[in-house]
């Protein structure tokens, strides 16, 4: 949108109209569809309304000039976030969880149906979902449904009710009240997803395979490592892509661990089989040669797995078969990761850093070559059209003016006690990260900690 077309003000002493905006962000590195170049934005009403070229002289209410050493980047999305509220709600909540994100640039979540009580399977459930996050959002926030045995009757009212999709578990999903779901159960409500056009998202492990395998007990990584085998993930994936050729439905397959799974992938979609992948920051930089014995802070499911496999994930992002990064926010107390004892076989299965996923891809993108626009890509734009976000990751005219700014050369050393996360535990405790997010931006407003303002957001029609 060019000045000329946008409604303006009278200036008193030239006589001509110029343009003033609610807030105008400009610097010499913004990051638009086009690329990193120097750009004026302007912003009205929470929404994006101009985007010009540096010293085009936009004038707002507010101007945030982004310092040389600064990128403004697009909010970015997750789309595979536990926040556990209500229910278990010591182990993360609303306050704390989009506190995280903020602090980490992300000003969008998406909330997975499992570990809160009720767990998101039916339209009740949902509405005291959204009742527990409307007073603490300090970002954008979203719901995903649940896909559990016996409720195919709630799916289309909880799809209707503005759920972005619907999270199924091939194996006991960790917790009780969310139990799994048959391959055969998958494709039965797979097919009634597909009836409405609303996508499967799938924890994809071979619940038979893993009832086999050796089972993890002790402080050993190598035995947990064992007992959840790349062939439970394969197994499970081809499952996945079979059943989807098969009813025609989008699905989508959550955390990609498993390197031997991207060719089956790669064929698939090359079929035209309606599938995209994920995977996590903690595939993507930990090492399973590199994780101590008893260091349970690193347990999560699928596992972290060896250094070729950790190549071969990023080749799969760099070649297009795997579309997203999402932190798969999975945290829970200090005393449910067993820390005491390091027992793999007792500790909870998941690593918390929704607030560190961008300076963990970016440090690890930049070792390898990789540009921060490619970054974005993966934890921003893809995530943004997976769930079907029209209107943000993308800074352009018509977005809302969701932002982070960004320092991505200076660095700083991991604290799990600087975190907002709510229990301070982490595999990168006292890891040296580059880059730094300086503020989060939701709807044109700063995030200041202290006034939630984020909105609960539905699925766009």
């Amino acid at each position: 949108m060019s000045l000329n077309e946008t409604l303006g003000r009278n200036d008193a002493e030239s006589g001509t109209e110029t343009t003033l905006f609610d807030l105008v962000l400009r610097g010499a590195r913004v990051l638009t569809a086009q690329g990193i170049a120097a750009r004026e934005v302007g912003v009205r009403d929470g929404k994006i309304v101009a985007v010009e070229e540096f010293g085009a002289g936009l004038e707002g209410h507010r101007v945030i000039e982004v310092a040389d050493d600064e990128v403004l980047l697009p909010g970015l999305v997750d789309t595979h976030v536990h926040v556990n509220e209500p229910g278990r709600t010591e182990w993360e909540g609303f306050e704390s969880a989009t506190k995280a994100a903020a602090a980490g640039g992300v000003t969008t979540i998406v909330d997975m149906p499992l570990n809160s009580i009720p767990p998101t399977v039916n339209l009740e459930a949902l509405n005291i979902k959204r009742e527990a996050a409307s007073k603490n959002a300090f970002v954008n926030v979203g719901f995903w449904g649940g896909a559990v045995p016996g409720n195919k009757k709630d799916l289309r009212e909880l799809h209707e009710a503005g759920v972005f999709g619907f999270k199924c578990f091939l194996l006991h999903s960790g917790v009780d009240e969310f139990p799994s779901l048959s391959v055969d159960e998958m494709e039965e409500d797979m097919a009634e997803l597909q009836s409405f056009d609303s996508l499967m998202i799938v924890h994809a492990e071979d619940s038979q395979i893993i009832e086999n395998a050796e089972q993890a007990s002790g402080p050993e990584y190598a035995g947990f490592l064992n007992s959840r085998p790349r062939s439970a993930e394969n197994t499970a994936i081809e499952q996945v892509i079979e059943r989807a050729r098969k009813t025609g439905v989008r699905a989508h397959v959550l955390h990609l661990s498993s390197s031997d799974a991207l060719e089956m992938i790669r064929t698939a979609k090359a079929e035209g089989v309606k599938l995209t992948v994920e995977t996590c920051p903690h595939y993507l930089t930990l090492l399973a040669e590199e994780i101590p014995d008893g260091a349970t802070a690193y347990k999560c499911c699928p596992p972290i797995r060896e250094d070729a496999n950790r190549d071969l994930l990023w080749k799969g992002l760099e070649e297009g078969i795997i579309d997203c990064i999402v932190s798969d926010h999975s945290p829970s107390t200090v005393d449910l990761k067993d820390v005491e004892n390091g027992d793999f076989g007792v500790a909870w299965g998941g690593v918390a850093s929704l607030q560190l996923g961008l300076p963990l891809i970016w440090s690890e993108a930049k070792k390898r070559g990789l540009s921060l626009e490619q970054v974005i890509t993966w934890m921003s734009v893809n995530p943004s059209k997976l769930a079907g976000l029209t209107h943000k990751a993308v800074i352009e005219a018509g977005r809302d003016a969701d932002f982070a700014i960004f320092a991505p050369e200076e660095s700083f050393e991991v604290d799990v006690k600087n975190l907002h996360h709510k229990n301070p535990i982490s595999p990168y405790q006292g890891k040296k990260l580059h880059g730094v997010v300086r503020l989060s931006i939701i709807a044109g407003s700063d995030v200041d900690f202290q006034t939630p303002h984020g909105e609960l957001i539905r699925r766009e029609n």
